[in-house]
């Protein structure tokens, strides 16, 4: 039997991830991540580092994308939810981190272009730590985005839970 190229791809990329947390330089042995005040989405590093991680990858096209939720209350009510189903084991559920990732309720992502957001979301960051989201639809992404710059992560519980 012929392996399966995505199961290549999968074993790779976990090959990949042991050598960098063994080597100390992953995003859960940093402890920084893709939005963290170091380095990583938030902008480079204090440490000089110059790369450009997260948001700052963000192809133009895609940074210039609107959000079509963007004026939806509603929207920011389902992205909180969302946002604690899937982000706030890393992230936290006030937004501002954890042990496995950095502090999102921040003005840097509240003010970041939404198209870069929903661009950081759909690709990941495999040099942060950061899974790509890109199998949750678009719609969810373009609520969890609006959540992040409408709402505050540590406003308390959303309506009807």
């Amino acid at each position: 039997m012929t392996p399966r190229p995505a199961l290549a791809v999968a074993a790779g990329l976990a090959l990949l991830g042991s050598v960098a947390l063994a080597s100390g330089r992953g995003a859960l042995a940093s402890g920084r991540g893709a939005l963290a005040s170091g380095r990583g989405a938030a902008g480079r590093g204090a440490d000089g580092d110059d790369r450009p991680y997260g948001l700052d990858r963000a192809p133009a096209a895609a940074a210039a994308r609107a959000n079509p939720y963007a004026a939806s209350p509603e929207a920011a009510v389902a992205g909180r939810k969302l946002f604690l189903r899937h982000c706030a084991e890393c992230h936290g559920a006030d937004g501002r981190g954890g042990r496995r990732a950095p502090a999102i309720d921040s003005d840097r992502v509240r003010q970041a272009s939404p198209g870069a957001l929903f661009w950081f979301l759909t690709n990941g960051s495999l040099a942060t730590g950061m899974p790509a989201w890109s199998r949750l639809p678009a719609a969810r992404r373009w609520q969890m985005i609006a959540y992040l710059q409408q709402g505050h992560p540590a406003a308390g519980p959303p309506a009807g839970r």
